[in-house]
């Protein structure tokens, strides 16, 4: 991703939260439920029972962690965001040293037992369809570096409605992207698309050696 798409990004972001504040449609969803529904999906690739560590790739201002910790307190939680604003709204609001961490510098993230992205591939803004799509693998190359038992992320399905669907927004083929990770980063694949939203979850779950 280039230095000039992050700015645009951020801003975008940035906009958002400056007029929502820390809250679903500061970080463009529409609601509280749906954003809980998307974290639900998501964590559906860890294992829960026992202690783990989790990178957010794309973590807004952090409200993933509070979900994620009221569920597993013994999770060790580390959030990045491109946007600045995010990670700073992010640090004030999860103050101390010992709870979340956030940063906005990936060369930062070290490998954790998952990673969970949300929603990070849905805003291409104009950048071509190719070029977009070829972000998305790379971004998804990445995921799995920086995970040793599995990772998960949404994206917005082509099967909404064409009436409904954005310029802006990347719609993405789930056949194509299940077919993509199951042939790249495991045989364990679940592509979930029955959650009641306009979008589609992949959870990839490594066999540990």
């Amino acid at each position: 991703m280039t230095n000039e798409l992050l700015t645009r990004i951020g801003d975008y972001y940035s906009a958002k939260l400056a007029e929502h504040g820390p809250s679903s449609q500061g970080v463009d969803w529409n609601s509280p439920h749906s954003q809980e529904l998307r974290f639900q999906q998501l964590l559906r690739v860890c294992d829960s029972a026992g202690a783990f560590d989790l990178n957010d790739y794309g973590c807004g201002y952090g409200a993933l962690a509070d979900y994620l910790l009221a569920r597993h307190p013994a999770a060790k939680y580390t959030g990045f965001d491109v946007t600045p604003a995010m990670v700073a709204k992010a640090k004030e609001l999860h103050p101390g040293s010992a709870g979340p961490r956030f940063t906005s510098d990936d060369a930062e993230l070290v490998p954790a037992n998952y990673t969970v992205a949300s929603g990070i591939f849905n805003v291409r803004l104009d950048t071509p369809r190719e070029s977009w799509e070829a972000l998305v693998l790379d971004t998804l190359d990445r995921l799995s570096a920086l995970s040793r038992r599995g990772f998960a992320f949404n994206v917005l399905t082509s099967y909404s409605d064409a009436h409904l669907m954005r310029d802006d927004l990347y719609y993405a083929d789930p056949c194509l992207l299940f077919d993509h990770c199951k042939r790249k980063y495991a045989r364990n694949v679940a592509l979930l698309h029955d959650y009641g939203l306009w979008e589609f979850t992949i959870l990839v779950r490594k066999e540990l050696g």
